[in-house]
Parts: C-alpha cells; sequence; structure tokens
C-alpha cells in the first residue's frame, strides 16, 4: 500500500476527482494548503494597499492506494492536474509514501481491504 500525498491548484479539484473517479479511486481527503516554491508569490491589494505574499493556496490530497493502483493513479494526477498541454511551473506534486497498516475504524477491518 501507498499514501499519494498530492498538492494541486484549487480550480483543478473537481477535474481531478472526477478522473479519480473513473478509474475506481473514490477515497480521499482533501485540505486546504498554502505554500510556495519556484512561484515565489504574488502581489496582492488590501484595503487600498499592495503588499507581497509568498504563500499561494493550493489543496493537498491524501490518497491511500493498493500497490496495483499506484502508477495508474499517478498517471491520472499529473493527465488531470496539469494546466495545458505541457503543464506549468505550480501545477503540483505527487509524493509516494509507504503505508504500512490501514485500519477502517467502522469494522476494525485491516489491510489492502480497509484502503
Amino acid at each position: 500500500m501507498k499514501l499519494l500525498l498530492t498538492v494541486i491548484q484549487p480550480t483543478k479539484l473537481e477535474a481531478v476527482q472526477q478522473a479519480l473517479n473513473r478509474i475506481g479511486v473514490t477515497r480521499l481527503t482533501v485540505c486546504d494548503a498554502m505554500g510556495f516554491a519556484r512561484q515565489r508569490g504574488q502581489s496582492e491589494t488590501y484595503r487600498g494597499s499592495e503588499y507581497e505574499t509568498n504563500l499561494l493556496r493550493k489543496v493537498e490530497l491524501e490518497i491511500a492506494v493498493n500497490d496495483d493502483f499506484v502508477e495508474r493513479t499517478i498517471e491520472c494526477l499529473e493527465q488531470a492536474a496539469r494546466t495545458g498541454t505541457t503543464g506549468n511551473i505550480g501545477d503540483g506534486k505527487v509524493m509516494v509514501l509507504p503505508l504500512d497498516d490501514a485500519i477502517q475504524i467502522s469494522d476494525s477491518h485491516r489491510g489492502p481491504g480497509a484502503v
């Protein structure tokens, strides 16, 4: 099992959810996030005053998948979250972490079946 931590642009959330649903990934957690990397932030205006912010709004998805779904889920995320035909800086990242165990709280089911 793997845990995919995925950071995407908020405008791509619905498209990513629909694409994941089409390949059979129907369980995920969505969190609001803020961050920056190569985008370096942006200028904002608040009550007529302009200021710089280096944190941009993002969405983080936490997706637990069985080993046989990892590559197909990553490909789906790359295609659905990419802006334009070749992608742009700020489209996001997918980080793959090992997932030792999963427990379904309702019935204590463990392992790949709980994912």
